[in-house]
């Protein structure tokens, strides 16, 4: 299964997204906040759920990212919140641990993705 993370705008240094996150009985969009100095390029990952050494406790991350490691989905309200990692709210990270706990049935099976897009034009 894909989500899909559309970025939408820049505004200062906020990069503005919608997620969405396809389960059986429809799809869920989530809105989406990246830090424009840090912003991930755009492309497909795997996503699955790991330990946080930061947060102390399983998180959303976002796997192989060039030249990075551990860029997660957590909870921000700024861009500040954020040195690479995907912010959203609670209900938000509430979705994606779901969508990926649905989906990533045995844990080194890569079943679970996410295609970030840039807006066209970018």
């Amino acid at each position: 299964m894909q989500a899909t993370l559309n970025r939408l705008m820049t505004k200062g240094r906020a990069v503005i997204g919608r997620m969405t996150l396809p389960f059986p009985d429809g799809e869920v969009a989530i809105d989406t906040l990246e830090n424009a100095d840090f912003i991930i390029p755009a492309g497909s990952y795997h996503l699955k759920m790991t330990w946080s050494p930061k947060f102390k406790k399983p998180l959303p991350q976002i796997m192989d990212v060039p030249d990075r490691d551990g860029i997660r989905i957590h909870m921000g309200t700024k861009p500040e919140h954020s040195t690479g990692c995907v912010l959203v709210d609670f209900r938000g990270l509430q979705y994606v641990k779901a969508f990926i706990n649905s989906n990533n049935y045995y844990e080194d099976e890569e079943t679970c993705f996410i295609s970030i897009i840039d807006p066209v034009g970018a």
